[in-house]
């Protein structure tokens, strides 16, 4: 049976409900469409935390006290400061379910409701994937930046102060980064086997993954013979084109900034979300009059108005930021162009 359109509770109930199931779905989808959110996800550097006035990372950024000793030595106990911590902003970021009064007058069964938000839905995801994936390669800014979630090429970095400590005046705390320049195949493998070995030690600690750009990934394809053009087939087989570099997948990213490639460790770089604000989806509202910030309209985002005479939105928020512990194992090389 049909339902009238002029039913607010019962277009409510069920547009709610739908939202509340799809949750999973959706987070999912997110952090699977693209390599650098599936790369986090999967190696267990997308975390949750339950609240805090900020996200803390601990460092160990040196050595403590250990010697050799023989029978009867007295020992001397020398305290070290070996710890520190890095501490990153919370960041919000939301998306938008909106329906008109003339969608719902269209879509007034039962199926037809749930068929028109689950393609709104889609819609916000593609948003959040485009949105939160361009801000973590720094190449896409919301109205504020200072809003932002912090890019990797800025936690990735020798300059910029991250996690409220300054790599000018801690050495410790700053990433292999080397501006290339135009370079032939030779040039560009010299330069990704100097930055990965720097970023790495003599054992496992090493880079686990490379992000670049589409011309960049190109090129480093052109240097390899057919024989030894090898995948990682599992995330190949996710739809993640990707080649192997020292047995580390290199994926190209059409949201990474040209002429750039980073050298991650999972280990060390991540992404926190706040375990409420999990891509969390507010209740529909019965209409979108008066402000975003409003109580009216689901959420207490913002203060712009969004005035709607005939409407109804959900918002999808997200509290979370960014984070890195060890600079040191990472790598950035930019400037890259073929010669």
């Amino acid at each position: 049976m049909a339902l009238a359109s002029h039913t607010p509770s019962t277009w409510n109930d069920i547009l709610s409900t739908t939202m509340h199931n799809y949750h999973k779905t959706l987070t999912d989808n997110i952090f699977n469409s693209r390599p650098l959110l599936n790369y986090l996800m999967s190696n267990g550097r997308v975390k949750k935390i339950s609240g805090g006035i900020s996200i803390v990372e601990p460092i160990i950024y040196t050595d403590g006290d250990a010697d050799s000793y023989s029978e009867w030595d007295t020992v001397t106990v020398t305290p070290v400061n070996t710890a520190t911590a890095a501490q990153f902003d919370w960041k919000q970021l939301y998306a938008t379910v909106a329906i008109s009064g003339l969608e719902e007058a269209q879509n007034n069964g039962k199926e037809m409701i749930v068929s028109l938000l689950e393609a709104k839905i889609m819609q916000a995801e593609d948003t959040l994937k485009t949105k939160l994936n361009g801000m973590l390669f720094g190449t896409t800014a919301g109205t504020t930046p200072a809003n932002d979630f912090t890019s990797l090429i800025d936690l990735v970095d020798d300059v910029a102060v991250a996690g409220g400590i300054d790599p000018a005046g801690e050495t410790w705390w700053k990433s292999i980064v080397t501006a290339v320049g135009a370079v032939d195949a030779a040039g560009l493998e010299a330069a990704m086997r100097t930055a990965y070995n720097s970023a790495s030690d003599s054992g496992n600690d090493r880079v686990d993954s490379l992000f670049t750009d589409d011309a960049v990934f190109g090129f480093y394809e052109s240097t390899l013979t057919p024989q030894v053009r090898y995948t990682d087939t599992a995330k190949a087989n996710l739809g993640f084109q990707n080649l192997m570099f020292k047995n580390v997948p290199l994926f190209w990213d059409f949201q990474c900034p040209a002429g750039v490639m980073l050298g991650l460790n999972s280990k060390y770089v991540g992404l926190t979300i706040h375990s409420d604000r999990n891509f969390k989806q507010s209740p529909f509202t019965d209409n979108m009059s008066g402000s975003l910030g409003a109580p009216a309209s689901g959420a207490g985002i913002g203060s712009a108005s969004g005035n709607a005479l005939d409407a109804r939105v959900s918002f999808i928020t997200t509290y979370g930021n960014s984070t890195v512990r060890n600079r040191r194992r990472c790598f950035k090389l930019t400037g890259i162009s073929e010669a």
